[in-house]
């Protein structure tokens, strides 16, 4: 049994991830600050006495006495994080050097979630660790993109100069119950859409690709790397089945017997054209392997918005 942190532990992933601990036994310290995460995501945790909940903003210093931190905590979706854009850069400026000043004073290891978005607009595919990316510092995305980015650089000095535990996981399109209705991304946008029988809404020609992980598969692989030694990343965690917008969008009619018809808008600057994660290294550093299909999953996450729309 060890203490946990979970920063950003009542978002999406990290709601499922304080579930995933809390069932290995171990004792879990929730931190979020419910800018993006939810009371709703975590409500049925509560009432475990190995749970936790801390309402606090990691830009803010915070002393805990903990074994491992996860830190999660950084609205992850184009809509939140440019809502504030220089609150998100803060996030992953201030809040990874606090989260990391917590991790050297209690020897804790840390893993941060960082994001395929390092590799920006990649002219590389499938997307490797060794390849440094395509990103624009001044755009509207990078207050995200430079911004995990340097929390990469802050991690790996940290563990250079003051030896700290580091591991690092970038993070592909991640879907599944409890994303937000409202969160902007493609496969919440879609499933909302086509359940409410509204046009389903493709920014550019739908040619643009992703690859798409499910929430289970991918906290199988964090917690993976959490406990694997001599390992400190940066790794690739994901699914590596390559879909366009527009097969995912008609995936989703198909799926939820939807009536909705698909239009097209202009796609916003910086929007990647492909995105998929080569995954070698997690295959042979973790032994990873997604299994759960996307059409799987899908039914999982259309299941949970038909109860919550």
């Amino acid at each position: 049994m060890k203490n946990i942190l979970v920063t950003g532990g009542a978002g999406f992933i990290g709601s499922h991830l304080c579930e995933r601990l809390l069932k290995e036994g171990h004792h879990v310290i929730c931190l979020d600050n419910f800018f993006t995460g939810s009371r709703k995501n975590i409500e049925h945790l509560t009432d475990n006495k190995e749970f936790e909940l801390i309402r606090h903003d990691i830009v803010e210093p915070i002393l805990l006495e903990v074994e491992q931190i996860y830190n999660l905590a950084c609205p992850a979706s184009p809509v939140h994080y440019q809502y504030n854009a220089i609150k998100t850069i803060k996030t992953s400026v201030l809040g990874v050097t606090n989260m990391l000043g917590l991790a050297k004073r209690a020897k804790a290891r840390i893993l941060q979630a960082s994001t395929s978005e390092v590799y920006g607009d990649p002219i590389l595919h499938p997307q490797r660790e060794d390849y440094w990316g395509n990103v624009n510092p001044i755009g509207i995305r990078s207050c995200y993109d430079e911004g995990k980015r340097v929390a990469e650089t802050l991690m790996m000095d940290y563990h250079r100069q003051h030896n700290v535990d580091i591991k690092i996981v970038r993070i592909f399109n991640t879907y599944g119950p409890r994303m937000a209705e409202n969160d902007g991304r493609v496969v919440s946008n879609f499933i909302v859409q086509a359940l409410k029988g509204e046009d389903i809404t493709i920014y550019g020609d739908g040619t643009q690709t992703r690859s798409f992980c499910y929430v289970d598969d991918l906290v199988n692989g964090m917690m993976t790397l959490m406990n694997k030694e001599n390992f400190t990343g940066p790794v690739n965690i994901g699914n590596d089945g390559e879909y366009t917008i527009k097969e995912l969008a008609e995936m989703i009619i198909e799926l939820t017997n939807s009536n909705s018809q698909i239009v097209y808008k202009p796609l916003p600057s910086d929007d990647p054209c492909k995105r998929r994660p080569d995954l070698s290294l997690a295959r042979k550093e973790l032994d990873y392997e997604p299994k759960v299909h996307v059409r799987e999953g899908l039914l999982k996450t259309i299941e949970y918005f038909s109860s919550v729309i």
